[in-house]
């Protein structure tokens, strides 16, 4: 701590108190430490030290009077001084009031719980309610962000909870817990964190967890993933718990752990999925799955139902029934509730006889994509491209044929000694530039080969959108452009004739719905390539002859 005392603020109307994050600080330690669990970990004591003002007496009784009353005046002050952006680093998106109600209801009437864990806590909010319903639970918070892990011990202190609590300042992968004598109750929101930024030792430790379960983990999981492996290595049959998460993994390629996981060690019993319309969380634009679980359980079937609103999860009953079986033989989760469209007799899937790519990705585009007259590199390194999905979507039902309007992405070769002296001067001053402005550094250039070579795919003869709120649009690219990763290309694996690739278009546009690809919160679908390659299309026999592809 300081060693000068801080000073008390004035007075001020409600709300002014947490005007920043030393303020927040000063409250929640202010509301923590004539409690049991003001022994703080370093991180924590670190910002505590940095108080210079508390909060007057009567600011302390509004922010524990609001707490008292079910509100959470703490984790709201830190969600509105971190924007959604500063937050995302780690995950921290917070839980409404409708789903953590209903969740930790369920949790309460499941079964007796020695004590309950959340992950994630933040502010605890799962845990004051938790707490509430199971009087006799030891509350355990994890929660790496100091300054979240302070408003956490607040809480539970100004709400009582704080004799049968603790708070880990830890990464949840990291954590140990002590022997239970009775069941232990998981719930919470684990962070999502895109893999891109996951350290790579958090990543082998992710393969390394997975491989002691008995499986594979991809490298493109998100955090979500790795707090479900955590939880079923910290778990013991009998353990039960309900996290809600993004539905992405009911879906995608790198969710297949995490679907493994529910169908098998821990024991999935109920899968919640919001409409996609419902915009649950204020500032993050997924969609919500809710699943129930008991460590162990394999005997009983899981149930599977998409709902509409929070408030058809009151009790998580409900839903249609599937055997483990049954899920670990069906490779998109979410076919298990779409309607299955009607396919005519004879269509294949388009992966079939195309490839569908990604386009490729810049890694810093304020560096690699210019104009197409940029006098500073030679023309032939400036290479046309689709950079945004709106300049397909402009060109309605029209073929992409002429490329002078688009912008133009710096493809430089591996090798520079490939250019004459002129042009590898002019090179050479470029990469000096880029470097300046940190395009070496980027994710993406770490992780190439060399740095400066973005790797244009050849250009491809479909051009696809892949996330609007409508169905892709599908465009010939007449002018062989190339693309960024806003859109993909499709390419045939054998050459189809250009009538037959003008009645593929046309096909792919009146067949694809948005039910074809994963629909986000507020209405936003995405197609990933192999989602787009599961489209059922005519045959390439079909689609040369010009007879009965539209059957």
């Amino acid at each position: 701590m300081s060693k000068t005392a801080p000073r008390a603020a004035h007075d001020s109307a409600p709300g002014a108190e947490i005007a920043d994050e030393r303020r927040l600080c000063a409250m929640a330690w202010a509301l923590t430490r004539e409690g049991c669990l003001s022994e703080v970990s370093r991180a924590e004591a670190q910002l505590i030290a940095k108080i210079d003002v508390l909060p007057t007496s009567a600011a302390l009784e509004r922010t524990a009077s609001s707490i008292l009353s079910g509100h959470d005046p703490l984790g709201c002050a830190f969600a509105s001084l971190r924007s959604a952006r500063q937050r995302r680093a780690l995950g921290a998106t917070y839980t409404p009031a409708t789903l953590v109600g209903p969740m930790s209801q369920w949790l309460a009437n499941h079964g007796r719980a020695s004590r309950v864990v959340d992950p994630g806590a933040g502010s605890a909010r799962f845990l004051m309610a938790a707490g509430r319903r199971l009087p006799d639970a030891r509350l355990i918070a994890v929660e790496i962000d100091p300054l979240a892990s302070l408003t956490a011990r607040a809480n539970l202190t100004v709400m009582g909870l704080d004799r049968r609590a603790k708070v880990h300042a830890v990464d949840y992968r990291a954590l140990t817990l002590e022997p239970a004598t009775g069941p232990t109750a998981f719930i919470g929101n684990p962070p999502y964190v895109r893999h891109h930024d996951i350290a790579p030792e958090w990543k082998a430790w992710l393969r390394t967890h997975a491989a002691k379960l008995g499986y594979r983990a991809s490298a493109l999981a998100g955090l979500h993933v790795h707090f479900l492996v955590a939880t079923a290595h910290l778990a013991r049959a009998g353990d039960y718990g309900v996290f809600v998460t993004s539905s992405e993994w009911l879906d995608v390629g790198y969710g297949r752990l995490a679907r493994d996981l529910v169908a098998g060690p821990l024991g999935g019993l109920s899968v919640h999925v919001l409409d996609a319309r419902s915009q649950v969380f204020a500032d993050a634009a997924v969609t919500a799955a809710v699943t129930a679980f008991q460590v162990g359980e394999s005997q009983r079937s899981v149930r599977v139902r998409k709902i509409k609103r929070t408030e058809d999860l009151r009790g998580l009953q409900g839903g249609k029934q599937f055997s483990r079986a049954e899920l670990r033989a069906t490779r998109r989760w979410s076919s298990l509730w779409e309607p299955k469209p009607s396919v005519p007799a004879g269509y294949v899937r388009l992966g079939e006889f195309c490839r569908v790519h990604r386009g490729a990705v810049t890694g810093a585009n304020s560096t690699w994509v210019t104009g197409q007259d940029d006098a500073r590199l030679p023309a032939s390194v400036l290479a046309a491209a689709v950079t945004r999905a709106s300049e397909l979507i402009d060109l309605g039902s029209s073929p992409l044929r002429d490329s002078s309007r688009l912008r133009a992405v710096v493809d430089l070769p591996a090798d520079l000694d490939a250019f004459d002296s002129d042009e590898r001067r002019l090179v050479e001053a470029f990469l000096t530039s880029a470097r300046r402005a940190g395009a070496a550094d980027s994710y993406v250039a770490r992780h190439r080969r060399p740095w400066w070579s973005v790797k244009l795919r050849d250009p491809a003869p479909i051009l696809a959108t892949y996330m609007a709120r409508r169905p892709p649009a599908f465009v010939r690219n007449l002018s062989e452009a190339r693309n960024l990763n806003t859109v993909h290309g499709i390419y045939p694996i054998e050459s189809l004739s250009p009538g037959a690739l003008r009645r593929l278009i046309q096909s792919l546009r009146e067949r694809t719905t948005t039910a074809d690809g994963r629909t986000y919160a507020g209405g936003l679908t995405k197609f990933e390539p192999s989602e787009m390659e599961h489209i059922m299309v005519p045959p390439p026999a079909w689609l040369e002859a010009g007879e009965l592809w539209h059957s």
